[in-house]
């Protein structure tokens, strides 16, 4: 695992470009896992500040209540559909996956810093024939495949 502040480090350009797409809309989805093992997908906004990557709930709410037990966490930003008549000209969609602790707050509500197992953008290659995955891990860093 990795804070952000290692991602960034690790691979600027390509985390400037995963906070982008993550910060283009407020609403995102995340995924947890219920208590029997089987998936919860919920709404979450991200925040970045100093400390990190952060997400919140309510009190009580169901994706704390998984976090808590669980840390595991998926988080998949706003998304569109690539233009029609330009489709390289998708941006594209990232995605993060790690785990989320929860820090200590005043407030009436949960607050957990992510760190990042994985960032992932999915977007089409400059000719909009292939799609291009990119990718980075702490372990391996970044990486580009190409598929058909």
């Amino acid at each position: 695992m990795a804070s952000w502040a290692e991602f960034e480090k690790s691979a600027p350009e390509f985390a400037g470009r995963v906070r982008g797409l993550m910060s283009a809309r407020k609403h995102l989805t995340m995924a947890t896992l219920r208590r029997d093992g089987s998936p919860r997908i919920s709404g979450t906004e991200v925040q970045f500040k100093k400390t990190g990557l952060h997400i919140g709930s309510m009190p009580h709410a169901m994706k704390a209540r998984d976090l808590q037990r669980d840390p595991r966490v998926a988080i998949h930003g706003p998304t569109a559909d690539p233009p029609e008549k330009d489709p390289a000209g998708w941006v594209g969609e990232a995605k993060i996956a790690g785990t989320a602790k929860e820090l200590k707050t005043r407030a009436a509500s949960h607050t957990f810093r992510i760190d990042i197992e994985e960032a992932v953008i999915t977007r089409l290659n400059e000719a909009g024939t292939h799609l291009l995955v990119e990718s980075w891990n702490p372990k391996r860093g970044y990486r580009k495949l190409e598929r058909e």
